[in-house]
C-alpha cells in the first residue's frame, strides 16, 4: 500500500511539473524531499521513465511527420513573398493594438501590486522585492493618478512595518534560544556517548588539530547518527531579519542589535545556580546551556556574512571561559565526593573537545583540570584516611598466623613478603606482620588506580602521567598514612606489644615502597630511571612513624617503671634491713623482663635503645626518690634496705634482658647511684675528700651537692634524734666527723657552682 500511495503521489507530482510555470516549480520538487526516506530515489526512477518515454513519442512523432516537414518548407519557399506582405500587415496592426490597449495597461497595475499582500503570509522578501518594482517602474508610469500617489507614500511605512515584523520574529528567537540549549545539547550528549563507545571499544585516540577532529566527528556521527545544530533549530528568523535589514540598507544597525543581545545572554547562560556543586545534574545544566549558546553563535557565524565575525566570538568565549574557571574553581572546591570529582572532570573533558571542535581554544579548561586534579586528590587522601583508620582499629597487632599453604599464598598474593627461614618452617607458622600491612599495601594500589582514573582523556603523556600518580602516592605516604600511623601510636589504648608490632608492620611496609614503585612503572610503562621521574619518598613516613613508636616505646616504659615506683613503701628509718629486696621492685624487674623478650622482633638497635632507657629511668627514679626533699630523714637501715634493691637493679641490667650490649653498658646505668650508696654503706669519707676531682677516683660519679643532701638527711639534728644516738654514747667524735664532712662538702659545693 505505502508503495502503491507513494507511486501515485510521483504520478501526481510529475503532472504538476509538465503543467506548471517554471518559476513555482520549488515547492513542488520539495515535497519530494521532505516525503519519506529515500522517496526521493523513487522519485528520480520515475522521471528518467517518464523522459524515455516522451523521447520515444518525439521521436515516433518526428518520424512521422518528417516528409510532411519537407514538404511544409517547399511550400514555404514558395509563400516567401507573400510572408513579407503579412508581415508588413501584422506589424500594422500591433500599432493598432497597442494603441487600444493601453487603458487595460493602466488597469493591470493594480493586479501586480497583489503581492505586497504577502507580508500576512511571512512572504517579506517577495513583498519588499514588489515594492521596489512598483516604486521604480509602475508607479512613476502611471503617477498622474491619486491612487498611485497614495500608494508611493505608504510604502515607506510598509517597509518599517516589515522591519518591525521580522524584529520581532528575531526577538520571539532570541528568547526561545534558551529552551533550545537542552535541544542542542542532544548533539553533545551524542557525543558524550560516542566518546564512552568509542573507549569502550578500546580506540584509544588522541585528536590533534581541527582536521583530524572534524573528521573523527564526522564519522563518529556517521556511526551514530549524531544530530547537528541546523537538525535541531530554526534560524530562519535571524536569516529572515538579515536579508531585509540588508535590502533596507539597514544591516549595520541589526548586527549591532543582534551581538547586543547575545553578550546579555552570555552573561546569563553564564551565571550558575548557587546550588551548582550538590549534584552532577546542576554542572550538567550549566554545561549545556554554554555549548548551546556557542554552536548557535559558531553556526550564525558559518551561515551568515558578517552578522557575527571570528573576533565578535573569540571575545565572547574569552570572556565565557574566564568566568567559566572562576565558577568551576569556586564550586569545586565544596565538593567532597571523589566520585562527583572524577564525573566533574569527564563533564569538562567532554565540554572542552566539543567546543575545540567547533574552534575554540579550551588549554585553560586543561589548565584548570590540573587544579580540579589536586581538589580531586585531596577528597581521595580524605577517603583513604578513613579507610586507614578503619583498617588499623580493626587489626589485632599480632603476627598473622596462617594454618596451611593456601592461606600462606592468599597473604602473599595480596603483600609482597620474602622470607627463606619462615618459608622453610612447617605449617602452622607465622607471618612477622599483622593484618593491617596487606591491607595497607592493597588500598595504595587501590588509591593510585583511583588516581589514574582522572588522568585518563586528559590529552598527556605516559611521563606526564607517571609523574602525576608518583605526587599523589606520596601525598597519601607522607601526609595521609603517615598523619594515621602518629594519630594510632598516641592512642592510649596501644600498649608496649602493640607499639612492637607497629614498627614491625613499618619495617615491612617500608621495604614494599620498591614493588609500589613497579606497580606505577607497570601502568604507565615509564621506567623510574627516566629523568625528572618523581621517585616514591613514602620511606621517610615509615622511618618517622618508627621513630615515633619507639619514642612512645621509651615513654611508656617510663611510666610503667613510675607506677611501679609509686608502689614503693620504705620505712625509712628502720633500724637494719629485711635482708632481701622489696616487692615493688621484684615486681618491676619481673615485668622488664617480660617485656623485652616481646622485643626479639625488634631491630636490635630498637630493643637496645629501649632497654638502656628503662634501665637509665629507674636509676634515676630510684635517685629522686632518696633525694626527695619532703624526706627528712634516713636511717643506715634504710640506706642497706635501698642498696639490696639496686643491687637487684645491676643484676638485672647483668643478665643481658637484651642481646648486643657489650661488657657492662648497661649496667653503667644505674653506677651513680652504687658509688653514691658504697660511700654511704663504708662511710668511706676520707677517701671520697682526698680523691675529688681525680679521673681514677673511686667515687668519682658521685656530685657533693648530691652526697651534702643525703648526709644532711641522716644528721644529729636535734637531742632527741634517734639516728645517731648510738654514735654519741660511744663516740662522740663521730658526730663532729660528720659536722666536719659535711662542712668540706657544703665547700666543694660552692666551688662546684662558681
Amino acid at each position: 500500500m505505502a508503495n502503491l500511495e507513494t507511486i501515485t503521489e510521483h504520478e501526481r507530482i510529475l503532472q504538476e511539473i509538465e503543467s506548471t510555470d517554471t518559476a513555482c516549480v520549488g515547492p513542488t520538487l520539495r515535497s519530494v524531499y521532505d516525503d519519506q526516506p529515500n522517496a526521493h530515489k523513487r522519485f528520480m526512477e520515475k522521471l528518467d521513465a517518464r523522459i524515455r518515454n516522451h523521447d520515444r513519442e518525439i521521436e515516433k512523432m518526428c518520424n512521422f511527420h518528417h516528409q510532411g516537414f519537407v514538404d511544409a518548407i517547399t511550400e514555404l519557399l514558395k509563400v516567401r513573398a507573400d510572408a513579407e506582405k503579412l508581415m508588413g500587415q501584422v506589424s500594422d496592426t500591433n500599432r493598432r493594438l497597442q494603441d487600444a490597449g493601453r487603458e487595460v495597461w493602466h488597469s493591470l497595475a493594480l493586479l501586480v501590486c497583489l503581492p505586497l499582500d504577502g507580508q500576512k503570509k511571512r512572504i517579506y522578501y517577495s513583498a519588499l522585492k514588489t515594492m521596489e518594482q512598483l516604486q521604480n517602474i509602475y508607479i512613476p508610469r502611471v503617477s498622474q493618478y491619486r491612487f498611485c500617489q497614495i500608494m508611493a507614500e505608504t510604502l515607506p511605512k510598509l517597509r518599517e512595518e516589515i522591519k518591525e515584523i521580522s524584529m520581532s520574529d528575531l526577538k520571539d528567537f532570541l528568547e526561545s534560544i534558551r529552551k533550545h540549549s537542552d535541544k542542542i545539547v542532544l548533539a553533545w550528549d551524542g557525543r558524550h556517548h560516542t566518546s564512552q563507545s568509542m573507549r569502550a571499544f578500546g580506540v584509544g585516540l588522541r585528536l590533534k588539530g581541527t582536521w583530524v577532529r572534524k573528521c573523527f566527528f564526522n564519522f563518529v556521527s556517521f556511526l551514530f547518527k549524531v544530530l547537528t545544530v541546523q537538525d535541531l533549530v530554526d534560524f530562519s528568523p535571524v536569516y529572515r531579519c538579515l536579508h531585509i535589514y540588508t535590502v533596507l540598507g539597514d544591516r549595520e544597525t541589526f548586527e549591532n542589535y543582534y551581538r547586543k543581545q547575545r553578550k546579555k545572554q552570555a552573561r546569563l547562560v553564564l551565571q550558575p545556580q548557587s546550588n551548582m556543586h550538590e549534584t552532577m545534574e546542576g554542572y550538567r545544566k550549566y554545561f549545556n546551556q554554554i555549548v548551546g549558546f556557542f554552536v548557535v553563535e559558531d553556526h550564525i557565524l558559518h551561515a551568515t556574512q558578517g552578522l557575527v565575525t571570528r573576533a565578535f566570538t573569540d571575545e565572547l568565549w574569552n570572556m565565557a571561559l574566564s568566568k567559566i574557571i572562576a565558577v568551576l574553581r569556586t564550586h569545586s572546591s565544596y565538593c567532597n565526593d571523589p566520585d562527583l570529582v572524577l564525573e566533574l572532570k569527564n563533564l569538562i573533558v567532554i565540554f572542552a573537545d566539543t567546543l575545540q571542535g567547533y574552534g575554540f581554544p579550551v588549554n585553560r579548561l586543561f589548565d584548570l583540570l590540573f587544579e580540579v586534579r589536586d581538589q580531586y586528590n585531596e577528597t581521595l587522601l580524605k577517603k583513604w584516611a578513613l579507610v586507614f583508620r578503619d583498617i588499623f582499629e580493626q587489626d589485632n597487632y599480632s603476627p598473622i598466623p596462617v594454618e596451611n599453604e593456601e592461606e600462606y599464598k592468599a597473604v602473599i598474593s595480596r603483600f609482597p613478603f620474602h622470607d627463606a627461614e619462615i618459608e622453610k618452617q612447617q605449617f602452622p607458622k607465622k607471618l612477622p606482620m599483622s593484618q593491617s600491612v596487606p591491607q595497607i599495601y592493597s588500598q595504595v594500589k587501590e588509591f593510585i588506580y583511583a588516581s589514574l582514573k582522572f588522568s585518563e582523556s586528559l590529552h598527556r603523556s605516559s611521563t606526564e602521567i607517571d609523574d602525576m600518580l608518583r605526587k599523589s602516592t606520596n601525598l597519601l605516604l607522607t601526609r595521609t598514612l603517615s598523619s594515621c600511623l602518629q594519630n594510632l601510636i598516641k592512642k592510649p589504648h596501644i600498649g608496649l606489644t602493640e607499639l612492637v608490632q607497629i614498627i614491625i608492620n613499618t619495617t615491612h611496609l617500608e621495604h614494599a615502597c620498591k614493588y609500589l614503585e613497579d606497580f606505577i612503572t607497570n601502568i604507565t610503562n615509564v621506567s623510574p630511571e627516566t629523568v625528572h621521574t618523581t621517585r616514591l619518598y613514602g620511606l621517610s613516613t615509615f622511618k618517622d612513624a618508627r621513630h615515633a613508636a619507639e619514642g612512645e616505646i621509651y615513654t611508656k616504659l617510663n611510666q610503667k617503671i613510675d607506677e611501679f615506683i609509686q608502689l614503693a613503701d620504705y620505712e625509712w628509718g628502720m633500724a637494719e634491713s629485711d635482708g632481701r629486696a622489696s616487692g615493688y621492685l621484684i615486681d618491676l624487674i619481673n615485668f622488664l623482663r617480660s617485656t623485652f623478650q616481646v622485643f626479639t622482633h625488634l631491630p636490635g638497635k630498637v630493643a637496645q635503645t629501649a632497654c638502656m632507657s628503662a634501665c637509665k629511668h629507674l636509676a634515676t627514679s630510684l635517685m629522686q626518690m632518696l633525694l626527695d626533699t619532703e624526706l627528712k630523714q634516713i636511717s643506715m637501715g634504710a640506706i642497706q634496705q635501698f642498696n639490696l634493691d639496686v643491687i637487684q637493679c645491676e643484676l638485672f641490667a647483668s643478665s643481658e634482658p637484651v642481646p648486643g650490649f657489650q661488657g657492662d653498658t648497661l649496667q653503667l646505668a644505674f653506677i651513680d647511684l652504687r658509688q653514691l650508696l658504697d660511700l654511704f654503706m663504708v662511710w668511706d669519707w676520707s677517701t671520697y675528700l682526698a680523691d675529688y676531682g681525680q679521673p681514677t677516683s673511686k667515687y668519682l660519679r658521685v656530685n657533693p651537692s648530691t652526697a651534702l643532701a643525703l648526709l644532711e638527711k641522716m644528721k644529729d639534728t636535734s637531742k632527741k634524734n634517734i639516728i645517731f644516738s648510738q654514735f654519741r654514747k660511744n663516740d662522740r667524735d663521730k658526730q663532729k666527723l660528720i659536722e666536719t664532712v659535711v662542712k668540706q662538702l657544703r665547700s666543694l659545693t660552692w666551688l662546684t657552682n662558681q
